[in-house]
């Protein structure tokens, strides 16, 4: 009996030390933040915040919206990456999801608002604030539609987020006007699963207020990647780039302006190859240009130079991923660097101090005591004989001396008596003796 009761024992024993490890795994809930503005660098850090909850076997992921919109480009390949997500997802409208924010939140399996969040106004603008054309309108009409029904949502009022020519009264909305939801509306017309004031609340609705929440933050390099590759810092960076690799080129020595420009290159690059927009083929691709300028200054035809130049730009363009922005902001870069050299040569009378090592400056000049030919100035009152006939150039005979010689515009017969009359290196100028 005792013997049974001591194995009875050791069995519950060893039992209980090892239920915890069988048992079920802890459920997560994984909270990523979509911030500020909507842009290339932001899909990187989604990308991977997506990986990392999937990885992990999330319960459900949760993005917290809080954003005024931002690019199209970037949006729609953050929305396919939303759309491969095989995990429960939810969009909490934690303030405003306006333009891209709205069209992301719409990729999500159900959406939840704060009472005074705000959720549309989704129209397509261009880099100086003014209405797209109607290709770029076209397209994210039908964006915005695709999104609404791939989640059982009536599209029209997607639609009519970014397009002002529908009126719906059940939401008082007029011609003339992009369709903004607040939380009660959402709720009213289905686009929103509920109004919650905390992310506490929204884990109760959503059945995981016994998960785990795990907050994905950004990385500092992922940080600074979305500040780089912002559409207002690029053109910035280029031009600060353009600008201090011109001044160094007027100044002696390298100092800070030249610090600042290759800095500025480098942010640029770095900040892209972080967000994933360049790879190091890009970088590659433009150190090879820089190599092709610098051998310009020693191979003649200036074929080294145009490939150097159409490297770096075309680096610069890969790098961007979006032409039309990096065109823009190329464009800007070039009109500072001209804008500096003028101001340098015009203004300030600079020259460019770098290359005076490189530039023959001496001139064979008759100032320095350089002459082509002998100067046969005492020949200057001589009187000869013409050996050939002047028209107006001839052979004239000198103490029975060939030499060439031109009149002053008349024509001299041969075995004309002439004198010469003016001495002009190896042009002498003869007159005839009447």
């Amino acid at each position: 009996m005792k013997k049974g009761l001591l194995v009875l024992f050791l069995f519950l024993f060893g039992y209980s030390l090892i239920q915890p490890m069988t048992g079920a795994a802890a459920k997560e809930a994984y909270v990523i933040p979509v911030h500020k503005e909507v842009e290339r660098g932001l899909h990187a850090f989604l990308e991977r915040a997506v990986k990392e909850a999937e990885d992990a076997g999330a319960d459900v992921i949760i993005f917290d919206l809080n954003t005024p919109g931002g690019l199209v480009d970037a949006a729609g390949d953050i929305g396919q990456l939303m759309d491969g997500i095989d995990t429960k997802t939810v969009a909490f409208v934690n303030h405003k999801a306006l333009s891209a924010g709205a069209f992301l939140a719409l990729h999500a399996d159900e959406i939840y608002m704060v009472p005074n969040g705000q959720f549309g106004s989704a129209a397509v603008i261009d880099q100086e604030g003014n209405a797209a054309d109607k290709k770029a309108q076209s397209y994210w009409l039908s964006s915005m539609k695709s999104a609404a029904e791939s989640k059982d949502r009536d599209p029209k009022y997607a639609i009519a987020m970014a397009d002002d020519s529908m009126s719906i009264p059940e939401v008082d909305l007029e011609k003339g006007e992009l369709l903004t939801l607040g939380s009660k509306d959402a709720e009213k017309i289905g686009y929103s699963d509920g109004t919650v004031s905390t992310m506490d609340e929204l884990l109760q609705k959503i059945g995981a207020e016994d998960d785990s929440v795990v907050n994905v933050e950004e990385t500092f390099a992922e940080k600074l990647a979305r500040f780089l590759t912002n559409p207002v810092v690029v053109p910035i960076l280029l031009s600060l780039a353009s600008l201090g690799l011109i001044v160094e080129l007027y100044s002696p020595g390298f100092g800070v302006a030249g610090t600042v420009g290759i800095s500025s290159l480098l942010l640029f690059f770095y900040g892209h190859m972080v967000a994933g927009l360049a790879g190091y083929e890009t970088l590659i691709l433009f150190i090879i240009g820089i190599a092709l300028l610098i051998a310009e200054f020693f191979l003649p035809g200036g074929i080294a130079g145009t490939l150097g130049a159409a490297a770096v730009i075309g680096s610069i363009f890969m790098a961007g991923g979006d032409f039309v922005q990096m065109g823009y902001s190329i464009l800007i870069a070039i009109a500072v660097a001209i804008a500096a050299i003028i101001l340098y040569v015009k203004v300030f009378g600079k020259k460019m101090r770098l290359f005076n090592k490189m530039i023959l400056r001496d001139s064979t000049s008759t100032e320095s005591g350089y002459v082509s030919n002998a100067n046969r100035l005492e020949l200057i009152g001589r009187e000869g004989i013409t050996k050939t006939p002047l028209r107006p150039s001839g052979t004239i005979l000198i103490d029975d001396e060939r030499i060439d010689a031109v009149t002053e515009g008349s024509f001299i017969k041969a075995n004309e008596k002439i004198k010469i009359v003016k001495v002009e290196g190896s042009r002498i100028v003869v007159r005839e003796i009447t």
